[in-house]
């Protein structure tokens, strides 16, 4: 009987969970072991903030998905990975000992900028990134990031009633999806500062962009993602970046008893976004690869999709959608996305 560990609760994870739930995989002893017991869904995350849904309507029962999977569940946050030893340490000290290991683990909000660390505050972890926000209150707000996750959330929080300017050096999309998400933004009435990048953020908080200097109540870093600290540390092979360097398998390149999916992963051979879509098919082939790999059966290829669908909420009850050149926007879109959100979260509870 292997010890097959699953390191972090991401979109792969939870897919093979859910499917675990319903068959099974022998021959190995599971355990996963994330943070919580409970986490929040990341494409509910804008329309929580926004009010159109409840924080229990958006969280997943982490444990309980585990339970059903037949899986161990441990709460813990990790400290270390040795690949040497094939162990995982805790911070809280204990050790988790693994044959097989697959890591969902996520990322960090990059706080390279200066300053960010001590006068602004990172969407990631979700749990705790809502809380301050909460407690802060914030009538005027900047958000540093132009990516979708930093578009959405500046629509959210202006939806909610607050001021709000994102901070964008550079854009992350296509032509046609840059154009429709700025007229969004302005719509909703964001201080869209396209081309400014924050230079720092100094007490107050004040953020500089140039020779612009400006005081908020809150400063919100949506800024690029980069490897947790623990992972950047271990012996795993990793790209120019530090996040873990798989093959068409999902496996490590340097170490194959070590699988790794979602956006700790970088795809050696075909790199592509880090995005909750393409770590959905991360777990349907992952799940796939554990069972043959148990059952000494050569492993499929992963080959990511050319075009993915894009879904982003624009604060109010309207979305956006991309899939290669071809976008739409509208109310429609809005319940399509939350058709596809709610479904999702229905999936893992049931």
């Amino acid at each position: 009987m292997k010890n097959l560990l699953l390191v972090g609760a991401g979109h792969a994870h939870a897919t093979l969970l859910a499917a675990l739930a319903k068959a099974p995989l022998f021959g190995a002893r599971i355990t996963l072991v994330s943070p919580g017991a409970t986490q929040f869904y990341s494409g509910m995350l804008p329309g929580v903030i926004a009010g159109h849904y409840r924080p229990e309507e958006a969280r997943m029962d982490i444990a309980r998905l585990a339970e059903r999977a037949y899986a161990e569940f441990v709460q813990g946050a990790v400290e270390a990975l040795d690949p040497a030893t094939r162990t995982v340490r805790l911070q809280d000290g204990r050790e988790l000992r693994y044959d097989i290991a697959s890591v969902n683990a996520g990322s960090r909000t990059d706080t390279a900028i200066p300053g960010s660390t001590e006068y602004a505050i990172g969407v990631k972890p979700f749990e705790a990134f809502l809380q301050k926000l909460s407690a802060a209150k914030p009538r005027d707000v900047a958000v540093a990031g132009g990516g979708a996750a930093g578009a959405e959330l500046a629509m959210a929080i202006r939806h909610g009633g607050a001021s709000v300017s994102l901070y964008s050096d550079r854009t992350a999309f296509p032509h046609g999806l840059a154009r429709r998400l700025a007229g969004a933004l302005r719509r909703g009435g964001v201080d869209f500062r396209q081309g400014m990048a924050v230079d720092a953020v100094e007490p107050g908080p004040v953020v500089l962009a140039g020779a612009s200097r400006q005081a908020f109540d809150l400063v919100i870093l949506a800024t690029a993602a980069v490897p947790l600290e623990w992972l950047r540390r271990s012996s795993l092979a990793s790209d120019e970046r530090g996040f873990i360097l798989v093959d068409a398998a999902l496996r490590s390149s340097s170490h194959p008893e070590v699988f790794a999916a979602g956006d700790c992963a970088t795809l050696r051979d075909a790199p592509h976004p880090k995005s909750g879509v393409y770590s959905v098919r991360h777990g349907t082939v992952l799940l796939a690869n554990l069972r043959k790999l148990l059952n000494g059966e050569a492993l499929h290829a992963y080959r990511p999709q050319k075009r993915a669908l894009l879904l982003l909420s624009t604060g109010a009850r309207s979305a956006i959608a991309a899939r290669g050149a071809w976008t739409a926007e509208g109310r429609w879109v809005w319940r399509w996305k939350d058709w596809i959100d709610r479904r999702w979260i229905r999936r893992l509870a049931n």
